[in-house]
């Protein structure tokens, strides 16, 4: 199997480049932000690769880095997401900010990725939210807060403060970040009032 490629950049496609190592040019189909990343035609780069290999076909998958590749494997994870459906959300979401989506159960921000509906992003934040963490920066305390807040296991006055902010047409993922910076800073026996005062001078900085 081909797990990595150096070479140069002999031209690109649509979804593909074709990369030139030694002579023999490489079509690899990489995500439309991997693509952008690219030199231009003539200069060096160098791809971690996923190879698939068909009855038919053998296709190959190209990624900047390691750490993206074992996304496009972990997506795959999930029913309804292929290849192209894992490609595509990696083009629309960096790793790091995809990992921070599924963290924080961000199901809006992974759906707008095209061809990736409310159901698939629900499946994907939800089956994936345990592997997660590991690839985000997400505070561990948000994590935990923001599941607790999704079972509905938050303290009240946390629970209360959130879903003021969210009223005030904040999204649910950037409330709870709010309101668990608002409540580290705080204490435990902090009251809702003063949780969404905090929370706002958090949201505005």
């Amino acid at each position: 199997m081909i797990g990595k490629l150096k070479g140069l950049i002999d031209s690109y496609g649509e979804d593909y480049v074709i990369l030139d190592v030694q002579g023999v040019g490489y079509q690899v189909h990489c995500s439309a932000r991997t693509l952008q990343a690219l030199p231009a035609a003539g200069e060096a780069a160098v791809l971690s690769i996923e190879t698939y290999v068909r009855e038919d076909q053998i296709k190959l998958f190209g990624f900047r880095t390691d750490g993206e590749r074992e996304w496009f494997r972990l997506l795959q994870t999930v029913q309804g997401v292929g290849a192209k459906v894992a490609l595509a959300i990696l083009g629309t979401l960096a790793p790091p900010d995809l990992a921070n989506a599924i963290a924080l159960r961000d199901k809006a921000a992974v759906a707008r990725t095209p061809g990736v509906g409310p159901k698939v992003a629900e499946r994907i934040v939800t089956e994936l939210r345990d592997k997660a963490p590991a690839f985000s920066n997400v505070d561990p305390a948000l994590v935990q807060l923001s599941g607790a807040v999704d079972e509905k296991r938050a303290p009240q006055p946390v629970a209360d403060a959130i879903s003021a902010l969210v009223n005030l047409g904040y999204g649910q993922p950037q409330a709870a970040a709010a309101i668990a910076a608002a409540s580290r800073s705080a204490g435990e026996k902090a009251e809702t009032a003063q949780l969404i005062r905090l929370g706002l001078k958090e949201l505005a900085k």
